[in-house]
């Protein structure tokens, strides 16, 4: 039986439905991505499923007896409390007592009267009667592998460290149905780490979105992606995921290649006259008015974002030179006697956990701090553009216009004037979109819009601060394109770990009390050498992650082809039976390769797909001939 499933949920907000007709079933021990383009619809799905938001129809089914936890994109509103106590927040009794537990802790430490004494072993006793120790020490861990201080008020965090008190808060409630939402944000690699193994320890269902390869391959059973209103299951490894999505891509082209063909050929034929016989012809006619409709109900897929920067002239070959860096925020130790020289053409990744100081030593790279001892020397003809990681550049009051181009309607790309809408949909962004206010896109849409507006300063050095949060992944691919061919240098900040091994051609390490290290490579160079620095301070390491073994669904049965003859026949007789069996497999075809198992098999949906064109072929010629027989 399903933990939580799904009956026809459409949605939409205005325009094209986000989802249409969507079924789907969530059982025990799944752990499912939901995995699409920005806009496609994977926050609202999520919401739906936890009846934040009700769907413009179907249903949402969740076991009885069952509990749901969820983390959203968006960041928590205020709080007047304590991280400890937001977190326990939604445990009704349990975090009640837990609360009182705490608060008595508190008092009698400063007031250990007789009375307060008899409170507190009152308070003790209703952590017995609600079994909520187990509870407690739960929350305590799951707060210390995330860094976050119980006892902090909570209004007092930004707006990531509040996300993760709330990833915490879901975690502790264990509930039978966790949905994460971009669990990763705002999290450094040990914490990514420890989430993906506790994850592989929970005992319930999860569903999750998340932008990191890494933590999709180590956690997925299913991937379920929405595309264009559609829900499609694909296989959970991402590499087997990319070969069958790329399969059913071309699939769909050479149906839509195809369908443009015979709707072509059936408008000719409908403005040169009708040969046919009459009862025939009126069938005919009727068939194109149902292609015309099914043509104009099409909904092509997105192009990708293309990413172009503005030419300037190149940096000596030296671009940073720095020696004996030392800088320290009272006794917090960032850089400490650091050498190196960053030469041209070079991708230097960043890698540490948070607050250890990496943006610190970007600014002390770019001169926006000056350091407590030694020097940065820049090369020359340095043009620095900056992504920040905070959107600090957005205004969120501003038009999408108003923020790339506030005083004219053209920009320059590549050296070439471009209308400003034009450049947008370059960035998947629509004219009425690049019209409204950046405050009503979403988290990825702000990114893309950031990479937008960073891409018309001319540069030679990219300083990428967190880049990777909230993009999709094609958008992710293709900045990863543009950038092993940027012919400048580039330093980049993330704690994405594909990204990082696909780019870094040399790393920051920072291995903490100011020591940073220079290495050759990305993550998995820089986290051998912590993980060897951990263990040799005797401190716990996070084990490494290990998908479990996927149990191979059996492969749908195929349908051998029909061979149809009507050579021993008169062919004109036979022409109207043969046309209504081909659209008949036609449409069984179509049908079996919109099913999700399908595209677990590649070889499958090859052959069916070969089957489908052959099938095209042989309508077209049937129609062509009575056609001239009629």
């Amino acid at each position: 039986m399903a933990l939580l499933s799904t009956q026809n949920i459409s949605h939409a907000f205005g325009g094209p439905l986000l989802l249409d007709s969507v079924a789907i079933q969530i059982e025990k021990g799944d752990r499912v991505c939901l995995f699409g383009r920005n806009g496609e619809g994977k926050s609202t799905l999520l919401k739906i499923l936890s009846k934040q938001l009700a769907p413009d129809s179907g249903t949402v089914d969740l076991a009885s007896g069952s509990t749901l936890a969820t983390l959203e994109q968006n960041v928590p509103g205020a709080h007047e409390a304590t991280v400890f106590e937001v977190v326990t927040s939604s445990m009704g009794k349990v975090s009640d007592a837990i609360a009182r537990y705490e608060n008595m802790m508190k008092l009698i430490t400063e007031d250990p009267s007789e009375a307060n004494l008899e409170k507190f072993a009152k308070a003790q006793s209703a952590m017995d009667a609600n079994d909520a120790w187990a509870l407690q020490q739960r929350v305590s861990n799951i707060l210390s592998r995330l860094d976050l201080d119980p006892n902090i008020q909570f209004d007092s965090l930004s707006g990531g460290w509040r996300r993760r008190a709330y990833l915490a808060r879901a975690l502790a409630m264990e509930p039978d149905v966790l949905l994460l939402d971009e669990p990763t944000n705002h999290l450094d690699i040990d914490a990514i780490r420890w989430l993906e193994s506790y994850i592989l320890g929970f005992n319930g269902a999860l569903v999750f979105v998340t932008h990191d390869r890494v933590f999709l391959e180590n956690i997925a059973t299913r991937i379920l992606e929405i595309d264009r209103g559609q829900v499609v299951e694909y296989p959970s490894s991402f590499e087997k995921y990319l070969e069958a999505k790329e399969v059913a891509l071309d699939v769909e082209e050479k149906h839509n290649a195809l369908f443009d063909k015979k709707l072509a050929k059936e408008e000719e034929w409908i403005r040169t006259g009708i040969k046919a016989r009459r009862t025939r012809n009126e069938g005919r006619v009727r068939a194109l008015k149902r292609l015309r409709k099914t043509r104009s109900q099409r909904r092509n897929r997105k192009l990708n974002v293309e990413l172009k920067v503005q030419k300037t002239g190149r940096t000596g070959e030296i671009v940073f030179e720095v020696e004996g860096l030392t800088f320290a925020y009272g006794e917090n130790k960032i850089v400490k006697d650091l050498d190196v020289r960053v030469v041209r053409g070079e991708r230097i990744g960043l890698i540490g956990p948070n607050g250890v100081g990496k943006t610190t030593l970007l600014n002390l790279l770019l001169d926006g701090l000056k350091p407590d001892a030694g020097t940065v020397k820049h090369g020359t003809k340095l043009e620095v553009a900056y992504y920040d990681q905070l959107r600090s550049q957005l205004d969120l009051n501003l038009t999408l216009i108003e923020t790339i181009s506030p005083t004219s309607d053209h920009v320059v790309v590549g050296g070439e004037a471009m209308h400003v809408l034009s450049y947008f949909r370059n960035f998947l962004f629509d004219a009425d979109q690049a019209r409204g206010p950046v405050k009503v896109l979403s988290g990825g849409e702000r990114n893309r819009l950031l990479l937008a507006k960073l891409f018309l300063l001319p540069s030679n050095v990219l300083v990428l601060d967190e880049p990777t949060n909230d993009l999709d992944m094609e958008t992710l691919n293709v900045l990863e394109d543009f950038l092993h061919n940027y012919d400048g240098t580039v330093l980049m900040v993330s704690h994405d770990r594909a990204f990082l091994d696909n780019l870094a051609t040399r790393s920051f390490v920072f291995m903490g009390d100011g020591e940073v290290e220079l290495i050759e490579g990305g993550f998995t160079e820089a986290i051998a050498i912590l993980d060897r620095e951990a263990k040799s301070h005797g401190e716990k390491e996070i084990p490494v992650v290990e998908k479990p073994k996927q149990v191979e669904k059996p492969k749908p049965v195929e349908i051998e082809k029909k061979k149809l003859s009507y050579k021993d026949q008169r062919e004109l007789d036979a022409l109207p039976d043969l046309i209504e069996q081909l659209e008949k497999r036609q449409t069984e075809l179509q049908l079996e390769m919109s099913k999700p198992e399908v595209y677990s098999d590649p070889e499958l949906v090859k052959k069916l797909a070969e089957e489908n064109e052959q099938v095209d072929e042989d309508l077209m010629e049937a129609f062509q001939r009575w056609e001239i027989l009629g």
